[in-house]
């Protein structure tokens, strides 16, 4: 499956989740109905029939108020439990304990972390997503979680970090990335919310009895501890409902994340081998903090022991991976990993964790068809380019996009124009809005490294998304605006300038809303005819400056795509970025089928003849980020730079 197959099959699997859910409710709300019946019974039966339809008709009025009240506090407590998510996967992570990876971190198994999460998410063309530890767990275990890729967090235990290596460590966070890819991260934060709703009952019930034990009062005693029973014994069926819909929902998923990083790290021993640790590991994948309610999402369980296990069995996972596995390993893994731990010293993690950035391919060719593929699903290639290019940005500057002091500053140092007199009008806008003190680190940025090569613009940026998202929403719609106003320093709009403020924009606005950014709309490509046409146009004559003829037979070779024709005359225009961003406004409606149709009419645009320029994979990747595609990282810059 594709992108777009992953996404349609996400959203069939939430509308059949709310079916579950409805369900489980109803099957609540029957129980507690029983229960009123039961403790208002005048005649201590139910045995004959006229007595049961008597008995219902008796008390018609109280159990139409006990499924209102039983309803509604299940919806109200759903409800609840989801809007307390809506700030993003950070949420989540810290809920369980976990602890944002600190910019400037010393411990080298953490920045070997935050570096395999930020080459896998350049490589997926995705934002740069938080990095958490929960430090006091010591099995191996990972989740990723969030409503889009611009809200996501990405955490892993403390026994992963120690246990796995370099290459196990990629698989499962590649394994992580395939649950953000696939649209399966929006599903499992409704999941907790619907959860919390069917368990609230439980905790009802906890609570009453836990209250009657420390109560110096014995009076009417009796009837509230039977309250609080009834309410567990209600909880455990929601339980019970719970723990079936996890598992629902869950198991088949993990087969298709494990395929998923196989795809992305084309090392099956990686993914194979960190399975392989959690069975021979004596805390296995284990949480000590309670992860009742979120064992859907992680890497492998979560609790010791499950009615519905939520993931499939640990020996049918490596199975399918590596088909000859023999259990019996387990027993040799184990010993290695007790000898690996005894050796681990402080001063060998540093030597072992040293970062060598292996060399190997560029991106992804600019192929439709291979691009479709790939999208949502990125090779070795893109990912050994994304580490390549990481490998590149000068120190100062990786350091300042992890800093939250300092990332605003680095977004303003990209914008700064070659030419000293603009460049000063810009650096007067910087220290009006942001102060003198911003004005000197652009300043300082801006010697260390005055021209920046393009292809690390766009890395840069998505190393900067963490930390940016982490500012006070005010400081950011001040920094959107200043990004504007160093834009128009010069009276026109670059390429990059318009994709940094079009990026920037789209990824912060699906951060602060992630429940309302969709990778779909209802719109069928026939209704946007004209607005794929001005985007096409728009790529093909940027992809072709200096050259109409090319600019046109590309055009019209992605026109064909979507069987229309190019328009007569020259269709280049001084507001281009205004009526891109209407186009774009509106293609974002489209369905699924329609919008990786227009993919592949923009990806025959580009691939016309054969290369892409700078120009058009920078309007490519924002266009994509737009309209929520994520676009993987495609032939290097150098290679399609020979028209630029």
């Amino acid at each position: 499956m594709n992108f777009f197959e992953h996404q349609d099959r996400a959203q069939r699997r939430t509308r059949g989740l709310l079916v579950l859910f409805t369900l489980a409710v109803l099957a609540i709300i029957a129980a507690v109905n029983l229960i009123v019946l039961t403790l208002f019974s005048q005649t201590g039966g139910l045995e004959e029939p006229p007595g049961w339809r008597d008995l219902l008709s008796q008390h018609a009025g109280l159990l139409v108020w006990t499924t209102l009240l039983t309803g509604g506090l299940i919806g109200f407590a759903s409800l609840y439990r989801t809007l307390r998510l809506r700030s993003g996967g950070g949420t989540v992570a810290r809920e369980l304990g976990g602890t944002l990876v600190d910019p400037d971190t010393t411990d080298p198994l953490k920045r070997r972390l935050r570096n395999v999460v930020e080459e896998i998410a350049i490589a997926a063309g995705v934002p740069v997503p938080e990095v958490y530890v929960l430090d006091e767990e010591a099995g191996i275990n990972a989740f990723a979680a969030g409503y889009t890729p611009a809200d996501a967090a990405v955490a892993v235990t403390r026994g992963a970090l120690e246990s796995l290596d370099r290459d196990e460590l990629q698989g499962v966070i590649a394994h992580e990335f395939g649950h953000i890819l696939n649209g399966d991260m929006r599903l499992n934060i409704r999941l907790i919310g619907i959860l919390f709703g069917i368990l609230v009952l439980t905790v009802i019930g906890r609570r009453v009895l836990f209250a009657m034990r420390h109560s110096r009062s014995n009076r009417n005693g009796g009837g509230i501890v039977v309250l609080g029973l009834a309410l567990m014994l209600v909880g455990y069926i929601g339980l019970f409902f719970g723990r079936w819909i996890q598992a629902s929902v869950s198991r088949q998923r993990e087969y298709l994340a494990d395929a998923s990083a196989v795809q992305f790290t084309r090392q099956p021993e990686g993914i194979a081998g960190a399975l392989k640790k959690i069975g021979a590991a004596s805390n296995g994948s284990v949480l000590m903090t309670d992860s009742e309610e979120v064992g859907h999402m992680l890497f492998a369980k979560g609790l010791a022991s499950a009615l519905f296990s939520t993931h499939p069995p640990l020996v049918k996972r490596i199975q399918a991976i590596e088909p000859g596995f023999d259990p019996s390993e387990f027993t040799a893994i184990a010993v290695q990993m007790h000898r690996h731990a005894q050796a681990r010293q402080a001063s060998e993690e540093e030597s072992a964790t040293r970062e060598e950035r292996p060399r190997g391919p560029g991106g992804l060719p600019l192929d439709p068809d291979h691009l479709i593929e790939q999208m949502g699903q990125p090779g070795v290639g893109q990912i050994l380019a994304a580490t390549l290019l990481v490998a590149a940005i000068p120190k100062p500057l990786e350091r300042a996009a992890h800093s939250g002091e300092w990332a605003p500053e680095l977004i303003c140092y990209l914008l700064m124009d070659p030419d000293p007199t603009i460049r000063e009008t810009q650096l007067l806008r910087v220290a009006q809005t942001l102060g003198a003190e911003s004005e000197g680190q652009v300043r300082t940025l801006f010697g260390i490294e005055p021209r920046l090569a393009a292809e690390l613009r766009i890395p840069l940026l998505e190393i900067s998304f963490p930390a940016l998202r982490r500012r006070p929403e005010e400081e950011l719609q001040k920094l959107l605006a200043l990004v504007e106003d160093l834009i128009q320093a010069d009276r026109q709009v670059g390429v990059f300038e318009y994709c940094l403020a079009r990026l920037l924009a789209s990824q912060l606005e699906d951060a602060r809303y992630p429940s309302q950014a969709r990778a779909s709309g209802r719109r069928g490509l026939g209704d946007l005819l004209d607005e794929a046409r001005n985007l096409l146009t728009i790529l093909a004559y940027h992809g072709h400056a200096q050259d109409p003829g090319a600019a046109r037979a590309a055009l019209k070779a992605g026109l064909e795509v979507l069987n229309l024709e190019a328009p007569e005359g020259e269709t280049r225009a001084n507001d281009w970025p205004e009526r891109l961003d209407a186009a774009l406004a509106r293609l974002d409606e489209l369905r699924l089928p329609d919008k990786q149709q227009l993919l592949r009419a923009l990806a025959t645009t580009v691939h016309h003849d054969g290369q892409a320029v700078t120009a058009e994979q920078e309007l490519l990747r924002a266009i994509c980020a737009a309209l929520h595609m994520p676009l993987p990282l495609v032939e290097s810059f150098k290679e399609s730079g020979k028209r630029a």
